[in-house]
This record gives C-alpha cells, structure tokens and sequence, in this order.
C-alpha cells in the first residue's frame, strides 16, 4: 500500500483493521513496591482522595481500608475492624462532583454462610470526616450474605450507582441450590450518602447461582459464573445470558474473573482456575480461545492498550504457584492479525489477589497495580515503554 492509498483510507474514516499494521514493541514494567506489609490484598480501586488531581491507590486489606497518596504514595488508614471478619472488596468514584472520591466497602467475608446476612457479608458507604486524617465513619448498607465485589457505575442523567455482587445465591451450598445470586444496584442522592435510610436498592436478574466478579463497558454490566457469562444493561432494560455451554465453542468452563474489551471478553476459567481465554462473537454463537492453561489460582485481569498499538491486550495474574514454580503477571498482547503474544510483567514479585489497569502519572501509558496475596505487597508496575 502507497502513502496516498493509505491516506485516502484514513481520509474515509475506514477502520484500522483494514490497514496493516507492524507489531509493536513489547512494554517494559517497572516496578515500584509501595507497601511491604499487606495482609492479603483483597481489593483495589483508584481515584482522586484528597482533590489535588492526582490519581490515588486505595486497597481494602484483611482487616484495614487505606489510600496511598500520589506521587509519595503515603499510607492513610481510613477505617479500621469494620466487622468481626476480613474486608474483601472496595470501591471509589466521585459521586458529587466535589473533584474527591467517594467510597465503598464490603467485609464480614464468610463464603461458607450463604443464609445469615448477620455472619456473612456486609456493605458500607464511608463518609469522610470533616477533618483530614481522622477515621471516616462507616455508613451500613443493606446487603445479602456473601458480599465479594463491587464498583460505581456512572449511569448517566441518573448520576452514578453501586453495584454490589455477592458470591453466592441465599441458601446455596458449593454454588447448587435454588436461588440465583442477588447482584444489586444502589442509589442514593450524594449529599444524603450518610444517611443510611436514604440508600436505595433494586435487585439485578443475575441468573447464575455462583458468581465471582464482574465488568462494565458502554452502558452494559457483565458478570461471570459457574454458568457462563450474563449482560445487563445499566438502566435495567435488558438481562442476558450471553455466554453459556450451549453457545460457545469449545464449552464455557465457567467463569472466575472477567473484563470486557472493545470486540472480546476476557475470562479466567473455571472460578479460581488455570485458563486465560477470549471470547468473541461469531455468527450467532462464541468462540472460545485459549490464551494459556498454565495459571494456578488465575484471580486478577486488566483490559487496555498497553502497547499504544491501538489493540486491547490483557494483563492476567495469578497468586498460587505454577507448575514451573512461578507466581506473578502476565502480559497478553493482541497481534494486528487477532493472535496474541505472552510475556511477563512480573516474575515471583507478586502473588496476585487483584489488580488494576490505569495511567497513574498522566503520560499516557497504561500502568498496573497488583496486590499480592503470599507475597504480602502492593506494587506499582510502571510503564516505561
């Protein structure tokens, strides 16, 4: 192809899979450990805590919820022994416009209790206090047993919501049973957030009986379980069970984790386990890709262009040690072609409980956080590419 072809085509507005494309480089990670002494590293989230328009990294840790400030990433801890049991997940965004992120948290972690919401799971809005660096205060939600992930979704005119996913369905046993899991969707208008009575809640038509975490991505929620794969949209109008055994070739093995890209879904498979694949749409029905089926305990994805190639990769982690005595990230990179490429990210560093894909210091390369498990750190993995 000429130089005028090629700019005739990029004149016309044509998409870039029709043009080729060399591979790009592959991006160098550089890591920066910011705390050494993590319990267990349930979960991450990012977002500006103190509104000095730096991104900051908040981790929900066994029995602490802290934010570490940019660029000295200094620990705050903001909330303390929130139940008898372990915090496992958190979530931030900012809910008012205030240019501060709000936040949510769930503990009283006990996936062996499905039935009794008194001894399993818990949800809370934390309210900041009015004075920086005291505890903020703990605002208790509704919530269902077995409360694992959540995250703010900003729904538009309707302003943002929390979607709470729980583990399991109420009354299930090893993931059998009658009920399906009750995801749930909050809403509360900002400036009454810590007012527990203000909050409110409707229930998401899940459909599958265990479940271990979900996604977003242009107005649709994608959730993953021991079933396959379900859609709903943001706004409640549609409830789909995308991906199932039936329709996807080979099988659904049942998904752990789950992030959606631009024209595939990434998935590990089955909950907890050892296959990294890709879906994608073909005729009616999903293909199922295998990226690698070496992952031990696989428990963390990250979707982006880490390349600057213009194509979505996939970061995946994993917190067991492999068969060849491994645990950290790994990079899979999209080829122009639709192949992928793997490579590491990290090499025993991090036994990875979670992650999170997001550009910290603003030059515009996509870096990723890792909170590690065994490992007992969070780190910082910078890319320098």
């Amino acid at each position: 192809m000429n130089s005028t072809s090629l700019s005739v085509l990029l004149a016309l507005g044509l998409s870039r899979t029709l043009i080729p494309t060399c591979f790009a480089e592959t991006p160098v990670f550089e890591p920066e450990v910011i705390d050494k002494a993590v319990e267990i590293g349930y979960g991450v989230a990012t977002g500006d805590v103190n509104g000095d328009g730096k991104i900051d990294i908040l981790l929900a840790d066994k029995r602490e919820i802290s934010w570490f400030q940019n660029p000295e990433w200094t620990e705050t801890v903001i909330a303390r022994n929130l139940t008898l049991r372990d915090n496992v997940c958190v979530a931030a965004a900012d809910i008012n416009g205030d240019g501060k992120v709000e936040v949510a948290v769930g503990a009283q972690w006990n996936p062996g209790e499905t039935n009794d919401k008194a001894q399993s799971g818990a949800v809370f809005y934390l309210e900041r206090p009015l004075e920086p660096g005291q505890p903020w205060k703990p605002v208790p939600l509704y919530h269902d047993p077995t409360t694992h992930r959540m995250r703010w979704l900003n729904a538009g005119k309707e302003g943002h919501m929390l979607v709470v996913l729980p583990l399991h369905g109420i009354g299930n046993v090893k993931g059998a049973g009658e009920n399906s899991v009750i995801a749930r969707a909050y809403r509360v208008e900002p400036a009454k957030a810590g007012e527990s009575e203000a909050w409110v809640h409707r229930p998401l038509a899940a459909k599958l009986h265990v479940t271990h975490n979900f996604d977003d991505r242009d107005g649709f929620i994608y959730l993953g379980g021991a079933e396959g794969i379900v859609r709903e949209a943001v706004d409640g109008s549609e409830s789909t069970h995308l991906i199932s055994p039936e329709n996807s070739t080979p099988p659904t093995r049942g998904v752990g984790e789950i992030r959606k890209g631009e024209d595939f879904i990434a998935a590990i498979e089955p909950f907890h386990g050892n296959d990294l694949v890709v879906y994608r749409e073909r005729e009616g029905r999903w293909a199922r890709e295998l990226l690698t089926d070496k992952l031990n305990q696989g428990h963390a994805l990250g979707v982006g262009d880490f390349d600057g190639d213009g194509l979505e990769d996939i970061a995946a982690g994993w917190r067991n040690p492999d068969a060849e005595g491994n645990v950290g990230l790994k990079l899979f990179r999209q080829k122009p072609d639709g192949t992928w490429e793997s490579s590491w990210i990290s090499q025993n560093l991090v036994a990875t409980e979670d992650l999170k894909v997001i550009d910290l210091n603003g030059d515009g390369r996509l870096d990723i956080i890792g909170a590690g498990r065994d490992s007992k750190n969070l780190v910082i993995f910078w890319n320098r590419k």
